[in-house]
């Protein structure tokens, strides 16, 4: 086995032994690696589009932004976060249209943003919440492992070639089908299966987490960077390994928006979607 494998084996091993003991411990462990998977992904998205040169008091606006963020989710309360986090996007926004800069500053802070905001909201503080996490984990993993290797067994016409032109759509289609298929053994290993809710929400999670691994690799092609960053050894980058969960928890998010609006709970929403009435 190579020295190069061996080292993304053992940081694949770190990282899901971290990610699922936060999830297990939930509150501020989660909390806590929401904001800083947050503040690292606004860090390599300015990093990658090179905001600091383009317009460093614009990037700093965003670095402000992810701090006000960081507090709010640090400290549990997200029907207030929402509302802060269009405000930080519209600034931005006018920021941009004023100064004449580039509009990646506002798309940075809204990246990173809803990376912190959707994740803290998918795991919430209670049980449901524990299981809502560990069927995005499902959807996600499943997902990006079988369409690398059902990709790399079938082959056959590119999904993006212009974007990926590694990704088929035999890997997206087996993909797809796998990812489904662990988030409902996840859900059915703790509540019974009543009809075909939780195979299509996981059909809309898994789609979402493979238009996230394209967007990510449209954003990097755009700027010729191969990966986001360097801080992961073997792997690249954060956003590199958190890119098709993002999109998938901002799904998730915006399946159960009015009802975080609207509540003032600290349980997760996405939990009791998926359980249903």
């Amino acid at each position: 086995m190579q020295s190069e494998l061996k080292l993304r084996i053992a940081s694949g091993l770190v990282l899901a032994a971290i990610a699922l003991g936060a999830t297990w411990a939930g509150g501020s462990a989660f909390q806590l690696l929401s904001v800083a998977i947050g503040l690292l992904v606004y860090y390599e998205w300015s990093t990658i589009t090179r905001l600091a040169e383009r317009d460093f008091q614009g990037n700093a606006i965003g670095w402000v932004s992810q701090g006000i963020l960081a507090v709010l989710v640090l400290f549990d309360h997200m029907p207030l976060t929402l509302p802060v986090f269009a405000g930080c996007v519209a600034v931005a926004i006018l920021w941009v249209a004023i100064r004449k800069t580039s509009f990646w500053l506002p798309g940075g802070i809204a990246y990173a943003g809803l990376t912190s905001i959707s994740l803290a909201a998918v795991r919430g503080a209670d049980y449901l919440g524990l299981v809502a996490t560990l069927f995005v984990f499902a959807v996600v993993w499943g997902t990006d492992i079988f369409a690398y290797f059902v990709g790399r067994a079938v082959g056959g016409p590119k999904l993006a070639p212009a974007i990926s032109p590694g990704k088929t759509w035999s890997g997206a289609i087996g993909g797809t089908i796998c990812g489904i298929l662990a988030g409902t053994a996840v859900f059915l290993a703790h509540f019974s299966l009543q009809d075909l809710r939780i195979p299509l929400i996981a059909l809309v999670l898994s789609v979402s987490s493979q238009v996230g691994d394209l967007f990510e690799s449209f954003v990097k092609r755009r700027f010729g960077v191969k990966d986001s960053s360097r801080l992961i050894p073997g792997h690249g980058g954060v956003m590199d390994r958190v890119d098709g969960l993002i999109f998938a928890c901002v799904a998730a998010l915006v399946l159960v928006l009015g009802q975080i609006l609207f509540s003032g709970g600290r349980e997760s929403a996405f939990g009791a979607f998926l359980l249903g009435p």
